[in-house]
Protein backbone atom coordinates (compact mmCIF):
# COMPACT_ATOMS: atom_id res chain seq x y z
CA UNK A 1 0.00 0.00 0.00
CA UNK A 2 1.15 3.64 -0.67
CA UNK A 3 0.28 6.42 1.40
CA UNK A 4 0.13 9.91 -0.24
CA UNK A 5 1.59 12.61 1.57
CA UNK A 6 1.14 16.74 0.00
CA UNK A 7 4.48 17.78 1.24
CA UNK A 8 3.55 21.05 0.22
CA UNK A 9 0.91 21.54 2.74
CA UNK A 10 1.35 24.29 5.11
CA UNK A 11 1.01 23.94 9.19
CA UNK A 12 0.17 25.87 11.99
CA UNK A 13 2.99 26.51 14.60
CA UNK A 14 1.08 24.12 16.77
CA UNK A 15 0.81 21.17 14.36
CA UNK A 16 4.54 21.40 13.69
CA UNK A 17 4.98 21.29 17.19
CA UNK A 18 2.86 18.36 17.76
CA UNK A 19 4.98 16.08 14.26
CA UNK A 20 8.13 16.58 16.13
CA UNK A 21 6.81 16.31 19.58
CA UNK A 22 8.28 19.33 20.90
CA UNK A 23 6.67 22.90 22.37
CA UNK A 24 5.96 25.82 20.45
CA UNK A 25 8.12 27.48 22.64
CA UNK A 26 10.96 25.41 20.93
CA UNK A 27 10.20 26.50 17.86
CA UNK A 28 9.87 29.73 18.73
CA UNK A 29 12.99 30.02 20.12
CA UNK A 30 14.98 28.15 17.01
CA UNK A 31 13.55 30.68 15.29
CA UNK A 32 15.31 33.06 16.95
CA UNK A 33 18.54 31.14 17.55
CA UNK A 34 18.68 28.87 14.39
CA UNK A 35 18.84 25.21 13.74
CA UNK A 36 14.58 24.22 13.57
CA UNK A 37 13.07 23.25 10.57
CA UNK A 38 12.18 26.10 7.63
CA UNK A 39 8.82 28.61 8.16
CA UNK A 40 6.94 30.61 5.83
CA UNK A 41 6.19 33.99 7.32
CA UNK A 42 2.81 34.49 5.63
CA UNK A 43 2.56 37.71 7.22
CA UNK A 44 3.98 40.29 10.63
CA UNK A 45 1.58 37.80 13.04
CA UNK A 46 1.42 34.36 11.01
CA UNK A 47 3.58 31.73 10.01
CA UNK A 48 3.56 28.28 8.64
CA UNK A 49 5.64 25.30 8.42
CA UNK A 50 5.44 23.66 4.61
CA UNK A 51 5.05 19.55 5.43
CA UNK A 52 7.98 18.74 3.47
CA UNK A 53 10.44 21.18 5.49
CA UNK A 54 9.56 19.53 8.40
CA UNK A 55 10.00 16.02 7.84
CA UNK A 56 13.32 17.20 6.16
CA UNK A 57 14.33 18.60 9.40
CA UNK A 58 13.28 15.20 10.85
CA UNK A 59 15.39 13.68 8.13
CA UNK A 60 18.52 15.18 8.58
CA UNK A 61 18.62 14.46 12.20
CA UNK A 62 18.59 10.73 11.90
CA UNK A 63 21.30 8.89 13.27
CA UNK A 64 22.73 5.24 13.02
CA UNK A 65 25.46 5.41 15.73
CA UNK A 66 26.94 7.94 17.71
CA UNK A 67 30.57 7.24 16.72
CA UNK A 68 31.19 10.30 14.59
CA UNK A 69 29.78 12.59 18.15
CA UNK A 70 33.29 11.61 19.59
Amino acid sequence: MTIEINRSRLLTESEAADLICYSRRALQNWRVRGGGPKYIKVSSRSLRYQLGDVLDWIDERKQQNTAHFG
